[in-house]
């Protein structure tokens, strides 16, 4: 068993793209042995297939690609199935009960098993079989029209799948996780309905729960996190790059206001009719010098700012690349040298690579707590598929396996 904090976890994964993709690369960065499983090349179409550099191009995972629709493929799968920990699918519900590998199925063959469904709106309920994606989650959840408004006056688009990432994926991980701890104590498995809308609403809930306590409509700009007042807000500098001021803690304010010489201030940081005015100042001050000047003087002197960085600011960041967030991966053809792949790498140098030569591949490296982040990623090519020594190791003889791969039932 290895000495991750997954270790030992197999989890087979049907989805290729959405929440359950992001659960299962969490999963594989915690050390969960993870199994994508994936149509064969005669019904592509079938799936949407990601960018290759999507999902941190499925470093450390395994390919099977098997055929559902027909009775060898759905055997081919529930072999596997019987020695998997975790089942993650993404199907509108009651679609894998149709293709004779739910969890009443599954269940049989590994009566222990976490099986987790994700989709948008739940397995049950009036909406349970709309199509969907992570603007209607958040949009139904209530995200949006707390949100900023764009210029035509209605709510901006998310720069980020937070419905996806956080109400559905990290959903979903949490869910398997406190289920396999169940397990560890019970033995028993469990059936999870991980709904991204109800993630959203979870992740919505300081404003919801506001509103049934109190009756008071949250929006934007109607409390202290969503912009009421100038010490939580964005603001533009000299350069016309903006800053983020979070100074929630009068502490915190009176230091930025004596810093921007606007201490007028400090004693009206909620005064709901200074407001107009106190922006007015911390705009023009914010105006005089370029913002990185800004970060420079307000980051370390205890004002809550920081900047608001690009995507190619956030990928050479000193900070972030201090603490290892960004590795190359080396792209291979075929199966990956085992003793390649967990050699360590953590050279100051090797985080400042270039993005894509064709041999390596930067990318977003091991960044949640608890990760192993002294790893060699390594990104197989898409077509490479683990099927026949996958389903040798379940228990089907070489002769089987060739004969379905001759009758196209796995590839």
């Amino acid at each position: 068993m290895s000495d991750s904090m997954l270790g030992g976890i197999t989890v087979l994964d049907l989805a290729t793209v959405g929440p359950a993709a992001r659960t299962s690369r969490w999963l594989a960065d915690y050390g969960a042995r993870v199994v994508k499983i994936g149509a064969p090349p005669a019904q592509h179409g079938v799936q949407i297939t990601p960018p290759f550099y999507a999902y941190a191009g499925h470093r450390g995972m395994q390919r099977a690609l098997l055929d559902l629709k027909t009775p060898a493929g759905v055997d081919a799968f529930l072999r596997l199935a019987a020695n998997a920990d975790v089942v993650i699918e993404s199907f509108r519900p009651g679609v894998m009960d149709r293709l004779g590998i739910g969890y009443d199925a599954v269940k049989t063959v590994s009566p222990r098993v976490v099986y987790c469904s994700t989709t948008g709106y739940g397995q049950d309920g009036p909406h349970a079989q709309w199509a969907g994606h992570d603007l209607n989650y958040l949009g139904m959840g209530g995200y949006l029209d707390c949100t900023g408004r764009d210029p035509s006056g209605g709510p901006a688009l998310p720069g980020a799948t937070i419905g996806d990432g956080a109400g559905g994926g990290m959903h979903a991980v949490i869910a398997i996780l406190a289920a396999l701890v169940q397990r560890a104590a019970t033995g028993e498995g469990a059936y999870l309905d991980v709904a991204v809308a109800d993630g959203v609403v979870a992740l919505m809930s300081l404003a919801i729960d506001e509103y049934l306590a109190t009756g008071e409509v949250p929006g934007p700009r109607h409390g202290l996190l969503t912009g009421r007042f100038a010490c939580y807000d964005v603001y533009e500098c000299r350069d016309g790059r903006w800053l983020t001021v979070a100074a929630i803690e009068p502490r915190f304010w009176a230091n930025l206001c004596r810093a921007l010489g606007c201490e007028q201030w400090s004693a009206h940081q909620t005064d709901d009719d200074a407001q107009d005015t106190i922006r007015a100042d911390l705009r023009a001050a914010f105006a005089q010098r370029d913002r990185d000047e800004w970060v420079k003087a307000l980051g370390p002197a205890d004002t809550c700012v920081a900047p608001v960085s690009s995507i190619p600011e956030v990928a050479t960041d000193p900070h972030l690349t201090a603490r290892h967030v960004f590795v190359d991966a080396e792209r291979v053809s075929g199966q990956p040298d085992h003793e390649t792949e967990l050699r360590a790498d953590r050279s100051e140098d090797a985080t400042v690579r270039s993005r894509d030569d064709g041999d390596s591949l930067r990318q977003v490296g091991w960044v949640l707590a608890g990760m192993d982040r002294g790893q060699q990623s390594v990104v197989r090519e898409p077509t490479v598929s683990d099927t026949d020594a996958l389903l040798v190791d379940a228990g089907l003889d070489a002769a089987t396996v060739a004969q379905l791969r001759s009758e196209g039932v796995i590839a």
